[in-house]
């Protein structure tokens, strides 16, 4: 038995259940509960699973297009769990979960797998003498459990005003503590799951928060910890009697929520590439001017779904260009203020309900992609980048199906099978989510045309 499955269960005895978390191509977590008598077993590689785990689209309908499907008979395939994200599930007494991901029939990577994905994309990193430093931010909104008749969103209720929440009250005490308990589960829940919990503000837009988790140089790791913690923030939601979501843009009329990634490279001497070595402004602007390049390419995988391209407004925070500045929220690459030993690369574009691998994978891509090749960002934005630079990323679903369709780097560093099959799935509930009589098409038009 692995080290850290035995400590595990050495010090959560009672534990009788176990949920196997495996993330799909859009990053929700399904796999299924089992016994406790059988996870030793799953953890020790003797439980499979079905390939047509990353031929689904976000409703869980298996898209037969994919090539995954009929073609071998939905096969089955070996299910590689990782020890070290064993943890205990508070809302769940006597339970547990742990992340995973499914093998090649050979037991070697699946290459439709978004985990290996990401970690092929960081291992190159090695290969220069550098390492990956990383952190994630998540935006989210808090709702009401229930939906009104209609089946949307309602604002929450404030004990504080005796009515439902009408304006953001940016970076007050007061919105936290009008969630006080939900935020209590938040803080103890993260540490029982040992997740980078950094604090939280309210945001901009009524019911609207931000979480902030620590850095980490496990890329795989970095990534696993959001998979977990948009799951925690979801049931702390639920035990305290509201709804957590992490739509791009659930209210047409407030912000967006985005996943913010804040990243720098280190050496092997642990020295910030960008700020503690020679050139290392020419370092961090050659990772800029990657970026840029796989910017458009990448667009799907930082907003894969319907309404993630509701977030890309003018004035919107949501960036429309592959621009970059010192100090500036406007821009898609922002250099945070700070010390220079903490020099960083901020990447504002993903929205919250993007899959945390591919984020990262598109993020490191792009810094290798300007590792390997050099270029210029040009001239750092200075002000308001929406009046000075127009659109010029896809900011439609259908463009970013073909502009990740198109022949490009980010081909050779996701891997070109792994890409087909993605977009396949995107493509294809993009056809499902057009061809859908929307509320408003009857509102507008049954009685008047």
């Amino acid at each position: 038995m692995h080290p850290l499955v035995q400590a595990f269960f050495d010090e959560h005895p009672l534990v009788e259940h176990a949920d196997l978390l495996l993330p799909d191509l859009v990053g929700i977590p399904r796999g299924k509960r089992i016994p406790k008598v059988d996870v030793i077993s799953a953890l020790s590689g003797g439980s499979i699973f079905t390939s047509s785990l990353y031929s689904l689209d976000t409703t869980g309908t298996n898209v037969d297009r994919s090539g995954l499907v009929w073609e071998e008979g939905d096969a089955d395939r070996p299910l590689y769990l990782e020890p070290r994200t064993l943890a205990p599930v508070p809302w769940r007494p006597a339970s547990c979960q742990v992340l995973g991901e499914l093998r090649d029939h050979d037991g070697g990577p699946f290459p439709y797998s978004p985990r290996t994905v990401l970690a092929k994309v960081a291992a190159r990193f090695a290969e220069l003498g550098l390492t990956p430093c990383a952190a994630l931010e998540f935006e989210f909104y808090l709702v009401e459990k229930s939906p009104d008749r209609h089946g949307f969103p309602i604002l929450p209720h404030l004990e504080r005003f005796g009515r439902h929440a009408r304006e953001g009250e940016v970076w007050t005490h007061e919105t936290l503590d009008d969630f006080g308990p939900f935020f209590e589960r938040v803080e103890q829940w993260c540490d029982l799951q040992a997740l980078p919990y950094k604090g939280v503000v309210s945001e901009y837009a009524p019911g609207q928060f931000e979480v902030n988790l620590g850095h980490g140089t496990d890329m795989v790791e970095v990534a696993d910890q959001g998979i977990m913690f948009k799951r925690l923030i979801k049931a702390a939601a639920l035990d305290t009697g509201h709804r957590a979501t992490f739509m791009a843009k659930p209210f047409p009329e407030t912000a967006g929520s985005g996943f913010h990634v804040h990243v720098s490279l280190l050496d092997r001497d642990g020295r910030n590439v960008f700020s503690e070595t020679a050139d290392g402004e020419g370092t961090l602007k050659r990772c800029v001017a990657g970026m840029q390049r796989l910017l458009s390419p990448s667009m799907l995988a930082l907003a894969p779904n319907a309404n993630s391209y509701r977030r890309f407004r003018l004035l919107s925070y949501a960036p429309t260009a592959p621009t970059w500045g010192w100090n500036n929220r406007t821009v898609a690459f922002r250099i945070p203020a700070g010390s220079p030993r903490a020099r960083r690369i901020e990447h504002r574009v993903a929205g919250a309900d993007a899959n945390p691998y591919l984020v990262l994978a598109a993020v490191l891509s792009g810094m290798l992609d300007g590792l390997l090749k050099g270029g210029d960002p040009g001239q750092p934005i200075t002000g308001n980048a929406y009046e000075q630079v127009p659109v010029a990323i896809p900011v439609t679903w259908e463009d970013a199906v073909e502009a990740f369709e198109q022949p490009s780097p980010l081909h050779d560093y996701f891997g070109a099978e792994f890409c087909r099959v993605y977009a396949t799935c995107r493509d294809v509930e993009r056809e499902r989510f057009i061809m859908r009589i929307t509320p408003t098409e009857y509102e507008w038009y049954l009685s008047m045309v």
